[in-house]
């Protein structure tokens, strides 16, 4: 580009449910958008063009988007490649957590060596979003560890949203409290955005928050008590059952396209 900055000609996004835009139903006709959508609308409005294609569905657990994603995704040639994943395994009981950080380093080194500009998050404190999440805390921060060090290791550009507090504002995520919501998405796409092109001196990302009403305690535990009914024993169902979310989904931007404004 003229100004100095790198240009990106085919950037793939690969992935699970945040990838594949849940949560964000700002499409055409109502179809869910997502932090990816909005980061590659902007990357292309800045550098005039891009080539974008989305092989992410939701429920997928690391080794399925390892299986179902990569070799797809390497086969585009993309420049620039997003992988954000392993969420899903830590939920579950038993997750091997060695395991699942050492596939993501499989993963991540092999996009590497494609020559791809690989981009990959950390995850905030789930205690943050809900009472039961703290049972999960460690093993989430011993995860968003692993993500640092494979990140570093790989030369990948990592956004450390664990880091950053603010992403956990109940105003970024939507009922359920494992999505975001729209405003959740362009915090993250900007949040990716600034990866491949800075903050200028003295901006930061996510910016501060702004002030939330406090809540009693009926309140918070009528909206914890409607949360569980309504969000978490489904859940718990479906893994009960062997069931996903993803059942009988695929890619919504199979190909790469061109990004429309």
């Amino acid at each position: 580009m003229a100004d100095g900055r790198r240009r990106y000609e085919r950037f793939v996004a690969i992935g699970d449910s945040q990838t594949e835009g849940v949560g964000d139903p700002t499409g055409p006709d109502g179809t869910e958008r997502g932090w990816a959508d909005r980061f590659a609308a902007r990357l292309s409005a800045t550098q005039g063009g891009l080539l974008y294609a989305n092989l992410a569905i939701r429920g997928r657990l690391l080794a399925q988007i390892d299986e179902e994603q990569m070799e797809p995704a390497l086969a585009m040639e993309p420049d620039l490649i997003s992988l954000i994943g392993g969420l899903n395994d830590v939920l579950r009981p038993g997750c091997d957590l060695d395991l699942v950080l050492a596939r993501m380093d499989v993963m991540q080194e092999r996009l590497a060596a494609s020559g791809a500009t690989v981009l990959s998050i950390t995850y905030p404190d789930p205690a943050r979003m809900m009472p039961i999440g703290r049972l999960l805390s460690e093993t989430v921060a011993e995860f968003n560890r692993g993500l640092r060090r494979i990140a570093e290791r790989n030369g990948a550009l990592l956004l450390d949203v664990a880091a950053a507090e603010d992403v956990a504002d109940p105003d970024h995520w939507c009922p359920d409290r494992l999505h975001l919501n729209s405003a959740g998405h362009q915090v993250l796409a900007d949040g990716m955005y600034s990866l491949v092109e800075p903050l200028p001196e003295g901006e930061a990302w996510p910016g501060e928050p702004p002030p939330r009403r406090p809540r009693g305690l009926a309140e918070r535990i009528g909206d914890e008590a409607r949360w569980v009914g309504t969000f978490l024993t489904p859940w718990i169902y479906r893994r009960l059952t062997g069931r996903s979310s993803g059942d009988g989904r695929s890619a919504k931007r199979p190909e790469l396209a061109p990004v429309e404004a």
